[in-house]
This record gives C-alpha cells, structure tokens and sequence, in this order.
C-alpha cells in the first residue's frame, strides 16, 4: 500500500538526505589527494632563472598531525568546545578532559546534592533511564540513548533509517570544603545501524569528544535554567521581611536579671545578610565585620544620623561611639538571638535595647523589592 504523501514531501523524497559520514567529508572529488608536486622548469644554461614566489607554499607539518587524514578521512567539521553557561560554572584552563568546574550559589544548599539532583532533572526530562545511581560515589550511568535519523523516504518501501545509540557515565565529584567541584562525562558505549543493519564503526577519539561534549554542553544549559530559578528564589526570600521580638531579661529573687535581647524569626544567614542593609538605615556606620563569629563592628556618629534620617525619623537613643552587634543561632536552628554590647562587648542595659527594638524591628519586617 502507497504512502499518503503531500506534494511538497514527494519532491523532497526523490533526492536522499546525507548521512552522519557524508556530512564528516568535504563535497565533491578527492583526487587532489592524488597530485603530485611538479618539478621546477629546466633553465638552459646561459638563460636566468626565473623568480619563484614562497606565498603559496604548503609548510611542513608536526610530528603530532597525522598524515593519513586526507581526502574524505579528513573530518572536516569544526571542533566543539565546552560552554559553561550556568551561573558558577567555567572550564579550567590546560584541560584536556571533557569536564566543567561547578561552584556553590548558595551556602544553604549542599553542592553534590544539588549537582546529582540537576543531573537527575535533566535526564528525566528527555525520558532518559538510569541503569546506575550511586550518590555516594557522584556516578550515574544511563541506559541507551537512541536517536534516528531519516536518510531516504521510499514511497513503496520501509524508509532507510541511520540508528545511533550511545550510554554514558556522569561523574560528580565535590572537593572538601563544598564550595566546588566538576560535572565529568564519558561516552561508555556507542552502536550505529543503517536500515536494521549494524555498522562497524570504530569512534576515533575526536568522535568520543564530539559527542560527550554535545551532551555535556546540554546538560549544562539544563543548569543554568534551574540556577536561574534557585537565584530567582533566594532573591524572594530575602526581600520578605524578618518578624523580630524582643525577649526581656528574666530574673528571680535568687539572680540578677539578664541581658534583653532581639529574637529574629530567620536562619544565622539570612539574618546577617538582612542586618547588612538594616544597619546602616538605623544609624549605624558598619566599620567591620566577621561572619565566623557572627560580630559587625559598628559606631554611631553625628554623619551616620543622616542617613538613618533618609529612612525613618526616629533618632538612635545611644551616645556616640563604638559598638558591637553580635548575633547567634538560636537552640532550634530556625531562628536567631541580636545581642548589642559596647566596645567593651558588655551588654548595652535592657531599657535601651528595649528602647532600640522598634527601629530595628520595623526595619526587619520590611518587605524590600527584588533587584
């Protein structure tokens, strides 16, 4: 039974498509590969020689190049490179392997997890199965991968089709300190057959870096999408406000009461990222800082009013001088303890910090527009 086929199809069915071969080798005819240098012309003696011109002379070739690739062996297309397109990624210099340097985006999320799950993502959305899956190693091994290619429509027959099926190995590795790691691809397997047959091909090592780097550089497009949307997310996240309460000092007929003090409603790191922009619209100038031990070193002078005076009218109830803003993870992991002392790190007394709390609260709770 004849194909229903619209005229514009029957036209292009009459020539053949090329093949994965044909479109390696340059058109037409090789036979230049056959020429042989010709030899200069004989100048009797008594005539002079003519000029020769250099411009046009083919130099020697190293003794790396292999001299066999001519003619329809040479493969003519452009060579594919690794593009690192992903926030955080790039491709370390004087490297041969076909790899890419992933670095962290967000301390909160552990990398290899992020890597293997992005990983995971990308295959599931080409409906590609997983035959191996081993976290703790940053291994995955896919099934096979087929892709077909129509070569020639036969209106009376079954079409030839070029079948190319490839599984590769995925390789995760994340240095100690978390911050970075790579994302390694191999080409484990690859069969090919044309019209049902299979094709004795044998890939040179250019073919294998062709085609690995073709899955990594997709793989790598599929991340920059989702680091796209995890940036996106923090962003979010960080311009909603902080509920800060203040929790007074407690004291019995046995003790003296203890230092109040600020409870927000937020992990370690986002309450030090927020205090970075909160400080200074208090009235704080933000001299120094240290993230370890969670202190900002901070003064309160006659310029400093001025701009807290661009965000509020409330004027900071503390003399001049130098202070310390310590902040701590509180016991539950969820939120996190202000405490503000002097220079002398000494607790500030519970009726200023009490008198303080409005200002910094109404700050925190701010809800600020994404950049």
């Amino acid at each position: 039974m004849l194909k229903q086929v619209t005229p514009i199809l029957l036209i292009a069915a009459v020539s053949a498509c090329s093949s994965p071969i044909d479109r390696r080798q340059a058109n037409g005819s090789d036979e230049y590969v056959l020429l042989e240098s010709q030899p200069k012309l004989v100048i009797p003696q008594g005539l002079n020689q003519p000029k020769y011109s250099s411009e046009y002379d083919i130099p020697p070739v190293g003794n790396k190049v292999d001299t066999s690739l001519v003619g329809k062996k040479l493969d003519i297309r452009p060579p594919l490179q690794v593009l690192p397109m992903a926030e955080g990624t790039h491709v370390e210099e004087s490297s041969d392997s076909i790899k890419v340097v992933v670095e962290s985006i967000d301390n909160d999320i552990d990398l290899r997890s992020e890597m293997l799950d992005i990983l995971k993502a990308y295959l599931n959305s080409k409906s590609i199965k997983m035959v191996k899956e081993d976290d703790e190693a940053g291994i995955i091994e896919t099934d096979w991968i087929e892709n077909q290619e129509l070569i020639d429509s036969n209106l009376w027959g079954a079409d030839d089709v070029y079948l190319v099926r490839q599984r590769y190995r995925f390789t995760v590795n994340v240095r100690p300190h978390g911050r970075s790691g790579n994302l390694a691809i191999e080409l484990i397997d690859h069969e090919e057959r044309f019209d049902g047959q299979d094709q004795d091909v044998i890939l040179s090592g250019e073919d294998k870096r062709r085609y690995t780097v073709d899955m990594l550089n997709n793989t790598i497009a599929f991340m920059s999408v989702k680091r796209a949307q995890l940036i996106k997310a923090k962003r979010l996240k960080q311009s909603l406000g902080i509920d800060v309460s203040l929790v007074k000092a407690e004291s019995t007929v046995d003790t003296e009461p203890g230092a109040s003090y600020w409870l927000a409603q937020a992990p370690f790191n986002r309450t030090w990222d927020r205090l970075r922009i909160v400080l200074p619209e208090m009235g704080f100038e933000v001299v120094d800082m240290d993230s370890n031990k969670g202190l900002y070193f901070i003064s309160v002078n006659d310029d400093s009013g001025f701009w807290s005076s661009l965000w509020n009218d409330n004027k900071l109830p503390l003399e001049q001088g130098s202070y310390r803003l310590r902040i701590e993870q509180d016991r539950d992991n969820t939120n996190t303890r202000i405490y503000l002392n002097d220079m002398n790190d000494e607790p500030l007394s519970n009726e200023m910090i009490e008198t303080v709390y409005q200002t910094l609260a109404d700050l925190m709770q701010e809800d600020r527009k994404m950049r």
